[in-house]
């Protein structure tokens, strides 16, 4: 099973910010957000954790798992270039994402899908035929991408209606049989 965590909450959060690569660490409530998972996921054994490399996801996957994360960079948040840490609110956006005829450095969707979906099919290729459970740390971006990956692009390609809220998480499978003697 494949359980994909959108990290706790930060003060970017709080305050309706954009948060990419210049995000915050949890504060206390996503801690608290982050421990509530860990009462979720007690009873579950986790073969590997993996993470994005930003610290607010790091912290919400050892929080809620007790196991350090393995971090891989095709994880990390898209980056939202110059739109980082402006009010959602301002923000001009084209399609989900902020507009990058406007902020300098955004991000490609489609170069930000094509990292995570590589993640995901090496991850597949790797540990599908095997019944594991596998944690995924990330963003509001990551969850809605990986879900997009199971489940399939929306036909008007904003992956961010499959992401989940900030300490929730959402759960996949690679469709596991195990093997018939």
């Amino acid at each position: 099973m494949i359980y994909v965590i959108r990290h706790g909450q930060t003060d970017l959060n709080k305050e309706g910010k954009l948060q990419g690569r210049l995000g915050l660490p949890l504060n206390e409530y996503g801690i608290k957000q982050a421990e509530s998972l860990r009462s979720e996921l007690k009873n579950i054994a986790f073969d590997y954790v993996f993470s994005s490399p930003q610290k607010r996801a790091i912290q919400t996957a050892e929080i809620a798992t007790g196991r350090k994360a393995i971090i891989d960079a095709r994880l990390d948040v898209f980056d939202l270039g110059g739109a980082d840490r402006l009010k959602k609110s301002e923000v001009i956006m084209f399609g989900g994402v902020p507009d990058s005829s406007v902020y300098e450095g955004v991000e490609e969707i489609d170069s930000y899908i094509k990292r995570v979906f590589d993640f995901m099919q090496e991850l597949e290729g790797e540990y599908s035929k095997k019944e594991l459970n596998i944690l995924i740390s990330g963003h509001k971006c990551t969850t809605g991408c990986i879900g997009a990956y199971f489940e399939g692009i929306p036909e008007d390609g904003n992956i961010l209606r499959m992401s989940s809220s900030n300490g929730d998480f959402r759960t996949y499978n690679f469709n596991y049989e195990p093997t018939k003697f």
